[in-house]
């Protein structure tokens, strides 16, 4: 039965692309100004085709542009961030070459980096390009995934954004918990962490199959207090205070605590 529901899930999906992916390449062309419009839309359908339930809390930064930075789980992240927000990913170079995906990504404007230090450095000017035009940038600092329960250190080389934007005021950076914190209506256990989380060489189909034959998922975003690089000695210092604070809503996510007023 699981299998069945799978396999209708995929066609679904499939539709759902031959539906939104033209629609895309049209308003790319006609009216680029609203080219974050329907990606949002896709995303949201994405999540309920994968009975992923989306919570929000605190409240997400108006300004814009706004460098939005967070902890990497699971290519389920894409589709739970698209749907919260209008913005940018920023990707490893090997996903433009990604059949299908990589036109996706490439459709909602997705900047694509090699993850090393000196790398990102030179595609600063692309993401600076970006938020020139006012659009936010969805980054994760850690440059991999993580199993969903403990973060890997945030790459300070990330940061550098916020560090050499060329703007009349500082970039905002808004630190963001992403969370899978329940399945099924019962908190994730590791055991089921695992179901979610898409870390080391695990073969993606392989992946996308064992999620779509498991239960219905919560996801959580934390949104906490935007932070600008003016308020730190360095940007080493801002990233190490943005994964303390993502950590830390991590850990109450995953226990069902609320955030600190």
């Amino acid at each position: 039965m699981r299998a069945l529901r799978s396999t209708f899930t995929l066609l679904c999906l499939f539709g759902w692309v031959l539906i939104m992916a033209p629609l895309q390449v049209v308003m790319l062309t006609v009216a680029p100004r609203h080219r974050y419009v329907l990606p949002q839309l896709f995303h949201s359908g994405l999540c309920r085709l994968f009975r992923v339930k989306l919570v929000i809390h605190g409240t997400p930064s108006q300004k814009h542009p706004t460098l939005f930075v967070f902890n990497h789980i699971s290519w389920l992240d894409i589709p739970v961030i698209g749907k919260a927000l209008k913005g940018s990913f920023v990707a490893k170079k090997e996903v433009a070459g990604y059949p299908a995906i990589g036109w996706l990504a490439k459709l909602q404007q997705t900047i694509f980096i090699a993850r090393t230090r000196p790398a990102v450095k030179n595609h600063k000017d692309d993401m600076q390009i970006h938020l020139e035009q006012g659009d936010s940038i969805f980054l994760f600092p850690e440059g991999t995934s993580s199993n969903g329960i403990v973060l890997q250190n945030f790459k300070s080389a990330y940061f550098a954004l916020a560090e050499g934007h060329n703007g009349d005021m500082p970039l905002t950076v808004q630190p963001v918990t992403l969370a899978f914190s329940q399945m099924d209506n019962l908190m994730m256990t590791r055991s089921t962490m695992g179901i979610v989380a898409w870390v080391g060489d695990e073969e993606l189909i392989s992946h996308v199959w064992q999620f779509l034959n498991a239960g219905r998922v919560t996801a959580e975003l934390r949104f906490h207090e935007p932070v600008t690089i003016d308020q730190y000695a360095s940007r080493k210092e801002m990233a190490r205070d943005c994964q303390n604070t993502v950590s830390e809503g991590l850990a109450r996510a995953l226990t069902g605590r609320p955030e600190k007023q």
